[in-house]
C-alpha cells in the first residue's frame, strides 16, 4: 500500500496523494547557456520526463530562467544553495519549484522573503537532505551522516518553513549509499506526510547506477514510499528518465512505452537472438504505447512467452515464428525478424 502524502502542485503537476509517481530528471548544461538547455530539456520531454531542474550557480544563470521556463513544457525547478537572492530571481522568473534548504541561507529574514515569496506565487519548495553535505554540527553529533542524521536534518529544515506556516514541501533524503538512503526515508515517512522525492545521489555511470538505484528505489516503492523519483547519473540525462520509467514499470507504478521480455539464450537456441533482441528494444524504446514485447529464442519457453505478449517472436532453425495477440501470424527468416516485429508493434500503435 502507497504511504498516504498530502498533495502539492508543480505547476499543473499534482505530486503526492493520488497523483501518478513522477519521473524527474536535471540538466547537466550549463544553465547560462539557454540553447543548449532548453534543446535539453526537449530532449528530457521526448523521453517522457515530467519535471525538470536546473542549476543555478549565479545571477546571470537566475536570470535565464525565465526564458528557459517559456521554452519549457514541463514544470521547472531551480536548484538553490546558500543565496536567498537567487531563490527571489528564480521565483520571479517563473520557476515551479525550489530546491532550497531555508537553514543554509542565513538569518530567519531571508527565509521569510522566500517563503512570502513562494505563498504569492503557490511556488513549492522541495528540502533536499544530501549525506555529502550534512550540518557540521549533525556531523559532531553522530560521526558521520548517518540514516538518523539525514532524518534530523530534514527535520530541522521542515520546521524552519512550519514555522512560518507554509507547508507546500517535498523532502528528499538521498546519499550515495543505497543502505543509508532506504533506511533514512524510511525514518521520515513515519514522522511527516509530506511529499517524498526519492533518489540515490551520485550513483555513478549508467551501468552501475541504475542497478544502485533500481534496488534503492524499487526497494523503497515496493514499500509504498515515494511520490516522485530521479535516477541520478553519470551520463546522458536521457537515461535517467528511461531508467526511471523502467523502475516503476517493474513494480506495476506506471505504463510508459514498450515492456520487453527475452530469454537469456542458452544451448537450445539457433538464432542470433542477443543481436535481434537489442536492435529491437533499441529501435522501439519510444513507442508511445504499453506494448509488451517478446523476443524469444527456443520451443521451451518461447511459443508461450511470446503468446502471452502483444507481440512476441519464438525462434527455430534460422527463423521465427511471428505472434501478436497469442496468434501465429507467419514464419519469418532470421535475418527478418527484426524488422519484421518492429513493423507491426508500429502498425499496431498507428491503428
Amino acid at each position: 500500500m502507497r504511504r498516504k502524502s498530502r498533495q502539492i502542485k508543480l505547476g499543473g503537476l499534482a505530486i503526492g496523494g493520488d497523483a501518478p509517481i513522477s519521473v524527474q530528471s536535471m540538466c547537466n548544461t550549463d544553465t547560462r547557456n539557454v540553447p543548449a538547455t532548453l534543446a535539453q530539456i526537449a530532449d528530457l520531454e521526448k523521453a517522457g520526463c515530467e519535471i525538470v531542474r536546473c542549476a543555478v550557480p549565479d545571477q546571470q544563470a537566475a536570470d535565464c530562467l525565465g526564458e528557459i521556463r517559456q521554452g519549457c513544457n514541463i514544470p521547472l525547478v531551480a536548484d538553490i544553495h546558500f543565496d536567498y537572492k537567487l531563490a527571489l530571481t528564480a521565483v520571479e522568473q517563473g520557476v515551479d519549484c525550489l530546491r532550497l534548504n531555508p537553514g543554509n541561507i542565513g538569518e530567519r529574514w531571508k527565509v521569510e522573503e522566500v517563503v512570502a515569496a513562494c505563498r504569492e506565487r503557490q511556488v513549492p519548495i522541495r528540502i533536499g537532505v544530501n549525506g555529502g553535505s550534512l550540518e557540521k554540527e549533525l556531523l559532531e553529533k553522530y560521526g558521520h551522516p548517518t540514516p538518523e542524521a539525514m532524518a534530523e536534518s530534514a527535520l530541522g529544515h521542515i520546521r524552519i518553513l512550519e514555522d512560518l506556516n507554509y507547508q507546500e514541501i517535498k523532502v528528499s533524503l538521498k546519499a550515495s549509499d543505497v543502505r543509508r538512503t532506504v533506511e533514512a526515508y524510511w525514518r521520515l515517512a513515519t514522522q511527516v506526510d509530506y511529499p517524498l522525492h526519492i533518489g540515490i545521489t551520485e550513483a555513478g555511470t549508467t551501468w552501475s547506477g541504475t542497478i544502485k538505484s533500481a534496488v534503492g528505489l524499487g526497494s523503497l516503492l515496493y514499500e509504498g514510499i515515494g511520490d516522485t523519483l530521479r535516477v541520478s547519473l553519470t551520463g546522458d540525462p536521457v537515461e535517467e528518465v528511461r531508467v526511471g520509467f523502467e523502475i516503476l514499470k517493474s513494480l506495476e507504478l506506471r505504463e510508459h512505452g514498450p515492456v520487453f521480455v527475452s530469454c537469456p539464450t542458452c544451448g537450445r537456441c539457433e538464432i542470433d537472438l542477443i543481436e535481434i533482441a537489442e536492435e529491437v528494444e533499441q529501435r522501439l524504446q519510444d513507442l508511445p504505447k504499453p506494448l509488451t514485447i517478446a523476443v524469444m529464442g527456443c520451443v521451451v519457453n518461447g511459443p508461450g512467452e511470446a503468446r502471452e505478449a502483444d507481440l512476441g517472436i519464438a525462434g527455430g532453425k534460422g527463423q521465427g515464428l511471428l505472434f501478436c495477440k497469442g496468434e501465429v501470424l507467419r514464419k519469418v527468416p532470421q535475418n527478418e525478424l527484426a524488422d519484421a516485429l518492429v513493423a507491426e508493434a508500429w502498425k499496431m500503435v498507428e491503428g
